[in-house]
């Protein structure tokens, strides 16, 4: 169930939000659309299939949870399998109704002033990427956070990304979304960037996140601890010195 909740989530996520590239880079929408497309199509899929499979929808997301202990190991194959599956089948789609001249806009190749700076793209992958994975982290992870509103968080947080790195690295945010349409073009250039840096961006972010639970977990247990002390002193010197009222 999980298998096919990441697939078809996946899948979803690409062929609407590659779609809309195609249809941008197309002259038929401007960037906001595209860029709202794919915050809606992110919103929906969370609220869609997170109850199932978590949502994940992005390998990064799978390992960088595991890295801190909030996703298990051992699904991780699983995951990135229906995940990278998922984009391979969404880009074919793609490919066969908009036709091969136009299925090459839905790559994530550099198409900023400085395309030739992988060091630039790596960047802005990363600092995208870390933003995405820390929002989900404090808006759907955390069991503290208001309930309801972690897909809302999440789409905007993706539409905000979209807006400022679209035109200058792609705005992957996803290697199986990258990993799609490169394998369906045949064009692998700079691929790897879009493999390491979203992956580094999301162990960054859920690294973060995992150290400030921690240190408010232990925070809280040293209040609790010193409430507890007080209230022992109090009653300690409470019944040492008994005050009497009389009206």
């Amino acid at each position: 169930m999980q298998f096919v909740a990441e697939l078809v989530g996946t899948f979803m996520l690409v062929f609407f939000g590659c779609g809309a590239g195609i249809v941008w880079k197309s002259g038929n929408i401007n960037l906001v659309g595209a860029a709202l497309t794919w915050a809606a199509v992110v919103t929906a899929i969370v609220y869609s299939i997170a109850h199932i499979s978590g949502s994940h929808i992005n390998p990064s997301a799978s390992i960088a949870l595991a890295a801190v202990g909030l996703f298990p190991w051992k699904q991780v194959p699983v995951y990135v399998l229906a995940q990278t599956l998922g984009a391979i089948l969404a880009s074919l789609g793609l490919k066969w109704l908009f036709g091969a001249d136009k299925a090459v806009h839905m790559m994530t190749l550099p198409v900023g002033p400085n395309p030739d700076s992988d060091l630039n793209i790596m960047a802005w992958e990363i600092i995208v990427t870390f933003m995405l994975l820390l929002v989900v982290c404090t808006t759907a992870v955390d069991p503290r956070a208001a309930k309801g509103l972690g897909g809302v968080a999440i789409g905007a947080v993706v539409f905000v990304d979209v807006i400022l790195a679209e035109e200058i690295s792609g705005c992957s945010l996803n290697p199986a979304r990258s990993f799609g349409p490169a394998l369906v073009n045949n064009n692998f250039s700079k691929l790897w960037i879009y493999i390491i840096s979203p992956t580094i961006g999301a162990v960054a972010a859920t690294s973060l996140y995992h150290f400030l639970q921690i240190s408010n977990e232990k925070e809280t247990k040293e209040a609790a601890a010193k409430d507890v002390f007080s209230s022992a002193e109090l009653s300690r010197h409470g019944h040492e010195n008994p005050i009497y009222s009389s009206c």
